[in-house]
């Protein structure tokens, strides 16, 4: 059916092409007809203006113009059906080559069709069977979730009592800094001596110094602000409130916490949570240039670690430096004891040296006794055999005594 369709369509084109070629004839027959007749027009104006003096010499030029008037005609209409004829051939045999392009295309179509049908069959059987499967696992995700969501509006409740978030925070910070510092070098809930309790302060060496941290949780004006349901004047109006309670939070702990003598010259604020940190920093520079002036760092979580493994190594460093002291001393203690224990071992080398000696010397007097005695053994033998043995004897009792 389709194949018959393409045919019907290759021939209906066919025929809008011959069609308009007809068109395209015509037209330019009807263009060459209207140039000659304003051409005779304009010969019958110009032979009225000469005929007098002209009148054989015009009518020898319409006679050659007509001729050849009729000769381009008869050209152009057989350049036209050439051309006509030559366009429905190429036509035909395109048509032939799409028809049996088509067919080869529509075999092949055919054959991935029934692959991928049969493919789809066993996939789409797989599949159910993985859904039957994965449906289960969702119903049970689904409860999951929904306890989740009970415990997510159970956090949502607490944060939005202030001393709950205070709390909150409190214990976020203690985390942190029981994580990384020593127990020694901190304290929670340390009263100063302007009678202020803080939530943190930190005992560093100078001269850094004593370094008060305290926790503080701006949420409600900031879920105002980036709560996009909300009307704009209704937005605008948080975000006026939000920047008052943030620069409220830095002059309170700059008054309350900087003490000279007793802290460092600055103190820190303590945000809990990340989006109230970046929204603060990334589009009011004005509260950070103001934290900047009063001496008050703003930190979150994150940068909170860096500070406080910043203050371990410093502490770390200073437990260094004080027992460099003692080192030395040992290592001065340790060197004279060693230049003693070389003036001994010098001696114990000259001892040995010595009894080195001396056993050589001993060895040589052992080698010679033996060679000695080998002698008078074979003294005693020849004595023996010559009977005069008592008159070799004394002689070699002289040597021996004599070295």
């Amino acid at each position: 059916m389709l194949v018959i369709i393409y045919l019907l369509t290759a021939l209906i084109i066919a025929s809008i092409v011959v069609l308009f070629l007809q068109r395209i004839g015509h037209q330019l027959k009807e263009s060459l007809l209207e140039k000659l007749s304003e051409s005779r027009l304009q010969q019958q104006q110009a032979l009225t203006e000469y005929r007098e003096k002209f009148d054989e010499r015009q009518l020898e030029a319409l006679k050659i113009l007509q001729d050849t008037l009729q000769k381009g005609v008869q050209d152009t209409r057989s350049n036209v059906k050439e051309s006509l004829t030559d366009y429905a051939s190429e036509l035909g045999k395109r048509v032939e080559a799409l028809t049996q392009t088509t067919d080869a295309r529509l075999k092949e179509i055919n054959q991935q069709v029934e692959k991928r049908l049969t493919a789809g069959f066993e996939k789409t059987t797989e599949t159910f069977t993985d859904v039957i499967k994965r449906l289960a696992l969702i119903d049970e995700a689904q409860k999951k979730i929904t306890e989740l969501s009970t415990n997510v509006v159970s956090l949502q409740d607490l944060l939005n009592d202030k001393r709950s978030r205070g709390a909150f925070g409190e214990v976020q910070l203690s985390a942190l800094i029981r994580n990384v510092l020593p127990e020694q070098h901190f304290s929670f809930q340390h009263t100063l001596s302007n009678d202020k309790r803080a939530d943190c302060i930190l005992f560093l060496p100078e001269p850094t110094g004593n370094i008060v941290i305290d926790a503080k949780f701006p949420l409600e004006n900031f879920r105002l602000l980036t709560d996009i349901h909300l009307p704009e004047a209704e937005r605008s109006q948080a975000e006026i409130q939000f920047k008052k309670d943030i620069r409220k939070h830095i002059q309170d702990i700059a008054e309350k916490y900087i003490i000279p003598g007793e802290t460092t010259d600055g103190a820190v604020m303590f945000i809990p949570a990340e989006a109230v940190f970046s929204e603060i920093h990334a589009r009011h520079p004005d509260l950070v240039e103001a934290a900047h002036r009063a001496k008050v760092w703003m930190v979150s979580p994150t940068t909170m670690m860096a500070i406080l493994t910043t203050a371990r190594a410093v502490l770390k460093d200073t437990a260094t430096r004080k027992q460099l002291n003692i080192i030395q001393d040992h290592l001065r203690l340790l060197a004279n004891d060693f230049k003693r224990f070389q003036k001994r071992m010098d001696d114990v080398a000259g001892h040995i040296a010595k009894a080195h000696s001396e056993v050589d010397q001993v060895h040589i007097s052992a080698k010679k006794i033996t060679a000695r005695f080998g002698q008078i053994e074979k003294v005693e033998l020849d004595g023996i055999a010559h009977d005069d043995t008592p008159a070799l004897i004394p002689p070699v009792l002289e040597n021996i005594e004599g070295e």
